[in-house]
């Protein structure tokens, strides 16, 4: 039996979760909280580099981040259409790891892959639930679902003061040579955003984050639901 995770993270491809929330999962993995990433994708769409080695930089960057468990569903990149297939995969996923937590990309991005893996998650998180839905695995009910940012930025409902672990998301983000180095193998590169100075810009949104409670780093969330605390 699997061991339910505390958080579970989700991403069109891999570096998605890194990009927006390296440092919230490290914080928390490091605190011994059971966290996990799925890539939908394996990126094979990808301009630089190759699905093997894509899939190396993502366990080392797993293993910057003391992850519990990554898996990829192998949905087609550019191929993340809204329909019951899809879902349904992501639904078993959910329900396969019980997380308390779900993390989603923000749904609004330049990347229609981005946009499109918000929705997948939000139908399954939902469908999740249901015991009448895929009756051949038992409902799951996520208790939050949150939304990273990977390219572009809205007014956080929540922020993670990241200072502290800022530089443990920042190697497990270099480990992703291929989309953020300018490397190839016989001349076999090309120029994209992502490698392009895309880190330092990484970074400067942490410090941007950060800056509205003064602290040098933070990764912001946004919630459809109330976020509840206890005072006092």
């Amino acid at each position: 039996m699997t061991k339910p995770l505390d958080i579970l993270i989700f991403g069109a491809h891999p570096d998605d979760a890194e990009i927006g929330m390296g440092g919230t999962i490290y914080k928390h993995s490091a605190a011994g909280y059971r966290v996990g990433i799925c890539d939908l994708t394996y990126a094979e769409m990808s301009s630089n580099g190759t699905v093997e080695l894509r899939q190396q930089e993502a366990n080392a960057a797993s293993d910057v981040l003391k992850l519990s468990m990554r898996s990829n569903l192998g949905l087609p990149d550019r191929g993340l259409w809204i329909g019951p297939e899809n879902i349904a995969a992501i639904t078993r996923e959910i329900r396969k790891h019980k997380p308390k937590i779900v993390f989603a990309p923000y749904w609004e991005d330049r990347h229609p892959d981005h946009i499109a893996c918000s929705k997948l998650v939000q139908e399954a998180v939902f469908n999740a639930k249901l015991r009448r839905y895929e009756t051949d695995t038992p409902a799951h009910t996520v208790e939050q679902c949150y939304f990273y940012f990977i390219n572009d930025v809205a007014e956080s409902d929540l922020l993670v003061d990241i200072t502290d672990c800022h530089e443990q998301k920042m190697e497990a983000l270099r480990a992703y040579r291929t989309q953020f180095e300018a490397v190839g193998v016989n001349n076999d590169f090309v120029q994209t955003p992502l490698n392009q100075g895309y880190l330092e810009r990484v970074e400067a949104k942490d410090r941007m984050l950060g800056q509205k409670k003064m602290i040098p780093y933070a990764e912001g969330f946004v919630t459809k639901l109330p976020y509840m605390v206890n005072l006092f």
